[in-house]
């Protein structure tokens, strides 16, 4: 089983910045499901609900891990109330993935970019999208790491095709 980890903006679906990514996401949670790819996220709306949804649009399997008492999103497959804040959830979420792909986000996507990568998950930044994503674009040593230890590569997509062929390429199905 290959599992994605899918981080980004929090926030109402129908309000920038998440409004203007809809259509992306929800592409990516319906073609990361046809692939049999088990997606996590936070569970919560933004970025996370509408990669569920696509997802559950294609009857893919989403698992949600949320914070505090919060019950998640109508698309998840399995929601998993840790009970734990926001920040401590996100390590748990970033345990059990294999790659992660970054949209946009804000403090919590930053922390949990860094955490992927402390982790030695890959990241991939789905750039475009703004916030974190992009910022860190700017960062990155050679262009791929984000410390002198360069621990693992931290990829750059500007397209949906771009991002799932990263993930291919790191997880194959076959």
């Amino acid at each position: 089983m290959k599992k994605i980890g899918v981080i980004g903006y929090s926030g109402p679906i129908d309000k920038p910045p998440v409004l203007e990514l809809k259509d992306l996401c929800l592409e990516l949670g319906k073609r990361l499901a046809r692939k049999g790819y088990v997606i996590f996220n936070g569970g919560r709306d933004g970025v996370m609900e509408l990669v569920s949804r696509g997802a559950h649009e294609e009857r893919g399997t989403v698992i949600g891990i949320l914070p505090y008492k919060d019950h998640g999103n109508s698309y998840l497959s399995v929601a998993v109330r840790t009970g734990l804040d926001f920040q401590m959830r996100s390590f748990i979420l970033l345990r059990n993935v294999d790659v992660v792909v970054s949209i946009g986000g804000e403090i919590g996507t930053a922390i949990e970019i860094l955490g992927a990568y402390a982790m030695g998950k890959p990241v991939v930044l789905f750039r475009g999208t703004g916030g974190w994503t992009d910022r860190f674009s700017q960062v990155l040593i050679d262009g791929k790491y984000l410390d002198n230890r360069k621990i693992v590569e931290v990829f750059q997509a500007w397209t949906l095709d771009e991002t799932l062929e990263i993930i291919e390429d790191l997880l194959p199905l076959s």
